[in-house]
């Protein structure tokens, strides 16, 4: 017996960088139904939607949003809402789809969808930001919804996860929220993984797979043992340096799918040498994309010269620039910095900066060790602080000078979500404490702006603007990167937008 326990034992702490025990459980207690363990590369310790900056809850099939992205042609469409219309962009009514139920059998309603989203904007600024709603009336199956101005893209803003519908009767929003999707919450264990059982009477047709596991590990090596080792069926974002190594697996297939995401180098305006624009010149001039996208993504990326794709409307044709070395020294230069007995320095005192990284996105810590490399040879001393969760880290403390951060910049297709939350003053994600009011009152005309064209061409004049200012530098724009069993896994989409990933239609064999 002693011989049986221990080997049970080391076959649990051989697998430690996940939850196999757990996931042997949900083996041996699923044996014989439909079931796919797909592994994240960020892990949370909640469920909640509306608050939870790893998306799970949308990403796992237990919430919905009004509205869908599609990510062929970066267009909106209906979900949980059927139609909206405006006359003036300012006073919306949504009409909801019909049939539709929480996991919990009670009907989605105007009054439930009215209750949600209020519940996401008083517990998320970001959120209320973001909606800019000054009230929302509901009756029947009808939502007539006023914003605060007129918001003509206000529709594109309800694809967010974080406005995710749930019936907020049921109280348990960080273990079990009670979503309409097609999986609901079996079990949560934070920080680990969430078992999810197909919702029967899901509205666009029960799931084909009868149980999910959507599991979590930030170490990108594990994620690819982990499909090697079959513990996993489908993994986001392996190991780059593995990739060769899966692909040569029998049944394996990988796809590097491009993105709206960008990494970018996010710059702290309250720290006094970054307020000075020849500083943060030199350090945009010292970021090397070329070697960076071919040494450390192995060439699944593009190289960036803005936040947005090449291939978008609303990215402009920036204006060609110098790198490197000499060029960065010559900006310090003129930001009176001088480089003596190998140390940069004005007025006596050095050039220093702490740099923010984090492990979840692998590539992150490589590209800030680059960087670390190539200031030090100019003499400047950078402190690589590793970090969690970024957002969380970034906006309640400013003891930092710049971040290696990444970020979608259009996951709704138009411009205004990254700009508005990025360097508007009241944006959510605005961590460099851009406050601009030229910047500020171009993107409040964006925001008020209709008609594609027009509002591409203002989107362009913005970007260029932020690109002159440099108040962030952007370093590529990565692939996403998914390895899964093809043998087993069927209709798996690896989408752009990295928000739809367990759905009604993923089956296996």
């Amino acid at each position: 017996m002693f011989i049986k326990f221990k080997s049970i034992f080391i076959l649990c702490l051989s697998f430690l960088f996940l939850p196999a025990c757990s996931t042997e459980y949900i083996k041996e207690q699923g044996r014989g139904k439909k079931e796919v363990n797909l592994l994240f590369n960020f892990a949370t310790s909640s469920l909640d939607p509306n608050v939870d900056t790893s998306y799970v809850s949308l990403r796992a099939g237990i919430t919905e949003t009004l509205v869908h992205l599609n990510d062929e042609d970066l267009t909106i469409e209906p979900w949980l809402a059927k139609s909206w219309d405006s006359k003036h962009g300012q006073l919306w009514e949504f009409k909801l789809r019909e049939g539709v139920t929480f996991q919990n059998g009670k009907p989605l309603d105007g009054k439930a969808v009215k209750a949600s989203l209020e519940r996401a904007m008083n517990d998320s600024p970001a959120i209320k930001n973001a909606l800019r709603i000054e009230s929302i009336e509901a009756s029947g199956n009808v939502l007539t919804i006023k914003t605060v101005v007129p918001f003509p893209e206000f529709p594109s803003e309800l694809v967010h996860p974080n406005t995710s519908i749930i019936d907020v009767m049921e109280s348990d929003y960080i273990s079990k929220p009670i979503g309409t999707g097609p999986f609901a919450v079996v079990k949560f264990i934070p920080g680990t993984a969430v078992d999810l059982t197909r919702y029967e009477s899901y509205w666009d047709g029960a799931a084909k797979l009868e149980r999910a596991r959507f599991a979590f590990n930030e170490d990108a090596n594990a994620r690819s043992l982990a499909l090697e080792s079959g513990d996993a069926d489908i993994v986001f974002r392996p190991e780059v340096e593995s990739l060769e190594n899966l692909e040569a697996l029998d049944g394996v297939k990988v796809e590097s799918t491009s993105t709206f995401r960008v990494h970018q180098m996010t710059m702290n305006l309250e720290r006094k040498p970054l307020q000075d624009i020849h500083v943060r010149k030199a350090i945009d001039a010292l970021i090397d994309r070329s070697s960076i996208a071919d040494t450390i993504l192995h060439g699944h990326a593009e190289v960036a010269t803005g936040p947005f794709p090449s291939t978008f409307t609303f990215a402009p044709d920036y204006p060609e620039k110098k790198n490197g070395m000499k060029v960065a020294r010559r900006f310090l230069e003129q930001a009176g910095y001088k480089k003596v007995n190998d140390v940069m320095q004005k007025d006596g005192k050095p050039l220093t900066f702490t740099l923010l990284t984090y492990s979840s996105r692998a590539d992150l810590p490589l590209i800030a060790q680059v960087f670390q490399s190539d200031a030090g040879k100019l003499g400047i001393d950078v402190k690589i602080k590793q970090i969690e969760i970024p957002e969380e880290y970034m906006a309640a403390n400013r003891d930092w000078d710049l971040t290696t951060y990444s970020n979608l910049t259009a996951p709704r297709g138009d411009a205004g979500y990254y700009l508005n939350a990025t360097y508007h003053p009241k944006g959510a994600l605005n961590f460099s404490g851009a406050d601009d009011d030229h910047l500020t009152s171009l993107i409040d005309e964006l925001n008020v702006t209709v008609g594609q064209e027009k509002r591409s061409d203002l989107a362009e004049d913005i970007a260029m603007y932020v690109d002159e200012q440099v108040y962030n530098s952007f370093i590529l724009h990565p692939n996403t990167l998914v390895a899964y069993d093809a043998d087993k896994v069927e209709n798996w989409i690896t989408s752009r937008s990295e928000y739809y990933m367990l759905t009604n239609e993923l089956d296996v064999n």
